[in-house]
């Protein structure tokens, strides 16, 4: 049976999402086999994430991933993409030059690696460059709350937005990064009632990563939801395989027959 192409996700998709209460999904994809599998399951955007530098180059954190290593890994994906919007993350201080340098940075993204939109950590200060990018043509995501390439800076990985002053300022830079031209917004490890009052406070889509229930859409790390990570994952992960746990054994089974001479069968 020849099963019906769903329609493109595009931009406007997810706007019209939140508008009608219909929930978003995001996960990421770093190669052309996991943002197939993704796609076809139905994801509605696929997120080259800088995490790649964690999950896949096994750094520490995010900030020694390259512009290079976003634009070859998108590439990639985009070879497993056919519906899901594709989405690309500005690494470590790309988009915190100046507009014109952030703007030659997001062009790279989609002109040599094919994403259809850009993300960028930040609030106020990143906004002259937002805006910028967005006026250019490319689409871009923003991320408040805890942003990974700023984890220096922050003190390590903690809950973000908990004080009064913080929660404020936040409030603020999500009114900005509508105001300078985002479509949607991921929120990352704030509290949930914060999350759910920008929900409601922003015209465009909020995807939350340790944020609560409240927000438009969620995003996850797909190799922590599937349980193939070294370390445990998040608090706020739920791991719905366990496939580290399950690729061992099959490994080790094979490796067993290959001893015992019993692989390949004569």
């Amino acid at each position: 049976m020849v099963t019906k192409p769903r329609p493109k996700v595009r931009t406007r998709t997810l706007i019209q999402r939140k508008r009608k209460g219909e929930r978003i999904t995001m996960l990421t994809a770093y190669d052309a086999l996991w943002s197939s599998m993704l796609d076809e399951a139905g994801i509605d955007v696929v997120l080259v994430g800088d995490s790649l530098g964690n999950v896949i180059l096994g750094h520490r954190d995010t900030i020694p991933v390259t512009l290079d290593d976003m634009v070859h890994h998108t590439a990639a994906a985009r070879r497993g993409v056919e519906s899901a919007l594709l989405v690309a993350d500005m690494p470590f201080i790309t988009a915190r030059l100046s507009p014109d340098e952030a703007l030659r940075n997001a062009a790279r993204l989609v002109q040599e690696g094919g994403a259809e939109a850009v993300k960028i950590e930040g609030g106020r200060e990143v906004c002259p460059a937002i805006a910028h990018i967005v006026e250019s043509g490319i689409p871009v995501c923003g991320h408040l709350g805890l942003v990974p390439q700023s984890i220096h800076q922050l003190g390590g990985y903690r809950v973000q937005g908990r004080e009064s002053d913080a929660a404020e300022r936040m409030r603020a830079d999500a009114d900005a990064l509508v105001e300078a031209g985002v479509f949607a917004i991921v929120l990352e490890l704030i509290p949930a009632d914060l999350a759910g009052e920008i929900t409601k406070r922003v015209p465009v889509p909020t995807i939350g990563i340790g944020a609560g229930p409240d927000c438009d859409g969620q995003v996850l790390v797909s190799h922590d939801l599937l349980g193939l990570g070294r370390d445990k994952p998040p608090s706020f992960v739920k791991e719905y395989a366990h496939l580290r746990q399950d690729a061992q054994r099959a490994v080790q089974a094979w490796l067993r027959d290959v001893l015992k001479g019993k692989f390949p069968e004569r």
